[in-house]
């Protein structure tokens, strides 16, 4: 009788700034031994190192073993300068949340943009896709924005605090009179729009506030957050305590960490499952 073979193994990282509250390791690690598989995630803090050299980390994950890396703020673009391949989407975004490692080969991802993608198409369900407002034009905010480019809004309008930033996000995308910055103007367009995707830091507990006016949206408007710890933000109770649609971070957060983990090991999680847990997590429960 044949032994039964060891499980497939993983060393997975996630590099960033004040990254201890993810969610993201936990995730991966529960719907991996669902999987069968021998998955270890580890958080690679950088903030107390503002002048790192992210190709020399890299290396150094590489030659420890690691398979890949999460990437989040604020290296989402900067990574691209140390990677040989991208993907498509990438290429299109300019900004990427997951690199597979491997000498000479390492490959940059981007699955924010699905995650966010995903989740947005089944909460709008039918509703109209006129104009919606995307607070926000940082690496997050070009997967989100390229996401409602391909969902069909009729227009979209950036907002963001650094004009230049609004302006070289529309440039990128050149999706023509689709695709316009606010001009500024964002209590104007707060009261025009028919949705609200905001993609700051605002929200986080480490940045606690609300980036908009919910009382400027019209009674109809829908409000998508990417924020989720918490998951309850003051937007989205705001926005709740007016009735209006919300659809809160988690899934974006899940979305993204389902496709990161089906590139990173080439087996299928489990969405559902994957949802359930994060609800558990969120709300402060157990993670075994």
């Amino acid at each position: 009788m044949s032994a039964t073979p060891p499980p497939a193994s993983f060393r997975v990282g996630l590099i960033g700034h004040g990254i201890g509250p993810s969610l993201t390791p936990a995730m991966h690690i529960r719907e991996a031994a669902r999987l069968g598989l021998d998955y270890h995630y580890e958080t690679i803090d950088l903030i107390d190192q503002p002048h790192v050299d992210l190709g020399t980390e890299l290396a150094r994950l590489e030659a420890a073993g690691f398979a890949a890396v999460n990437v989040t703020h604020p290296f989402k673009q900067q990574v691209l300068e140390h990677v040989h391949h991208t993907s498509d989407a990438v290429g299109r975004i300019g900004a990427a949340n997951l690199v597979l490692l491997g000498p000479g080969a390492r490959v940059a991802h981007n699955t924010d943009y699905s995650g966010f993608r995903s989740g947005l198409e089944r909460f709008l369900g039918e509703r109209p896709r006129a104009t919606v407002l995307q607070v926000g034009a940082g690496g997050a905010g070009l997967a989100t924005a390229c996401a409602l480019i391909d969902l069909g809004f009729a227009e979209v309008v950036i907002h963001d605090r650094q004009q230049t930033a609004s302006e070289r996000l529309v440039a990128r995308f050149g999706a023509g009179d689709r695709l316009k910055t606010s001009g500024g103007d964002l209590d104007g367009w707060l009261r025009r729009v028919s949705g609200i995707v905001h993609v700051t830091p605002v929200g986080m507990r480490e940045h606690p506030g609300i980036a908009l006016d919910v009382d400027s949206l019209k009674a109809q408007a829908w409000v998508a957050e990417v924020v989720y710890r918490p998951l309850e933000t003051e937007l989205v109770r705001r926005a709740r305590g007016r009735g209006l649609a919300t659809l809160d971070g988690g899934a974006m957060a899940v979305g993204q960490a389902v496709e990161s983990i089906r590139l990173i090991t080439g087996r299928e999680p489990d969405a559902a499952r994957m949802h359930a847990h994060f609800d558990q997590l969120a709300a402060g429960g157990s993670a075994a």
